[in-house]
C-alpha cells in the first residue's frame, strides 16, 4: 500500500522548520507502511568541487573508523565523514562515481544511499516514529523533503529496500504502486550504465529517470517518456536539487492530494498528512490528474 509525502518551501522561515512539519505528516502515513520508513532532505549544500554522499551500512557493527582511514588513504580529498546510526555522510573532493565505485569494490555491506551536492537520504526498518525519531527528522532544516512509509509487496522488508531510491546526482524517488516490466527495464538499464542496489520495482523507475536526464531530457520530458515505458500503476514523487515533482499513472489508482498556501506545496497519499500543516484549512487543494506531471523548484 504504502505512504508518500512531500513538502516544499516557499520561504526562508518554512525551511528553518521544514522537519518540524515535515514529520507529523510523515506519522501520518504510518498505516499505509508501517514496515520501514525513509526521508530525503535537500538541505547544507557543499561547496563548489565538493560531493555529498550518504552512506548506509548494512553489518551490525561496522567498523567506520577503520573505513574511514582506508577511504582517506585512497582520495586524499576527503573533507568529512559524519555519524548517525548505520548511516554517515561522507563529503569529499572527488567525483561520485569514483567514490561510489571505490565503496562498493572494498566495502560490499556499505551502501551509497545518495549522492549529488544537496541531497541526504535516511531509511530504516521499524515504524514511521522510529525512524523519524533515530534520525532527528523534526530538526532537519532544508529546502524541501520527501518522505515514504513502506508496506512491502514487492521485496523483502530490509532497509536497503525500502525508500525513497536515488540513482542519479541529487535525484530520488518514491512510490506508491507497482510496475509489471521493471526486470526487463532493469537490465536494459544496466547496459546504459544505471547500477542498482535492489530487485525493487521503485529503483528501476528512479533508474530510467536517470537514464533519460544523463541522455539529456528535462525532468518533465524524462517524466513524459516514463508514462509510455513503465507498465504499471503507480504515484511518484520526484526530488531534484531544485524541487520536487509529482505524476500519477494515467489510470491513477493511487492516491494523492495536492496543497499549496503562500508558505509551502505539498503533496500526499491521504489529505490527514496535510491536515497538519498550518494554514491548510485555507490552502488550494487537489487531486491530481492521471497522467499529468507537477512541478515546483526554486
Amino acid at each position: 500500500m504504502c505512504g508518500i509525502v512531500g513538502l516544499f518551501a516557499k520561504t526562508p522561515e518554512f525551511e528553518s522548520q521544514l522537519g518540524h512539519y515535515l514529520t507529523p505528516m510523515l506519522l501520518e502515513m504510518t498505516d499505509r507502511g508501517p514496515d520501514s520508513a525513509g526521508v530525503a532532505v535537500y538541505r547544507n549544500p557543499v561547496p563548489d568541487g565538493q560531493v555529498k554522499l550518504t552512506l548506509l551500512s548494512t553489518a551490525p557493527w561496522f567498523a567506520w573508523q577503520d573505513f574511514e582511514n582506508a577511504l582517506r588513504y585512497a582520495f586524499p580529498g576527503v573533507t568529512g565523514l559524519w555519524l548517525m546510526g548505520n548511516h554517515a555522510i561522507l563529503t569529499a573532493f572527488a567525483a561520485s562515481a569514483d567514490l561510489a565505485g571505490w565503496i562498493r569494490a572494498n566495502y560490499p555491506a556499505v551502501r551509497v544511499n545518495s549522492s549529488g551536492s544537496t541531497i541526504e537520504i535516511y531509511k530504516q526498518k521499524g515504524l514511521p516514529a522510529e525512524v523519524a525519531h533515530n534520525f532527528g527528522v523534526s530538526q532537519f532544516v532544508g529546502t524541501h523533503a520527501l518522505a515514504h512509509t513502506r508496506m512491502a509487496t514487492e521485496s523483502a522488508v530490509t532497509t536497503e529496500h525500502s525508500h525513497p531510491f536515488s540513482t542519479g546526482e541529487d535525484l530520488c524517488l518514491v512510490h506508491n504502486g507497482s510496475l509489471s516490466n521493471h526486470n526487463r527495464l532493469r537490465t536494459q538499464l544496466q547496459k546504459r550504465g544505471i547500477h542498482f542496489t535492489t530487485d525493487n520495482d521503485s529503483e528501476v523507475a528512479a533508474g530510467f529517470l536517470t537514464w533519460r536526464l544523463m541522455e539529456g531530457d528535462s525532468l518533465e520530458a524524462a517524466l513524459d517518456r516514463a508514462i509510455v515505458e513503465l507498465d504499471g500503476f503507480y504515484t511518484f514523487a520526484i526530488g531534484t536539487r531544485d524541487g520536487f515533482a509529482v505524476l500519477r499513472d494515467p489510470i491513477a489508482c493511487k492516491p494523492a492530494v495536492i496543497a499549496e498556501t503562500d508558505q509551502w506545496v505539498a503533496m500526499a497519499s491521504e489529505y490527514r498528512a496535510l491536515a497538519v500543516l498550518p494554514g491548510a484549512d485555507q490552502a488550494e487543494s487537489w487531486e491530481p490528474a492521471p497522467g499529468r506531471i507537477y512541478s515546483w523548484s526554486h
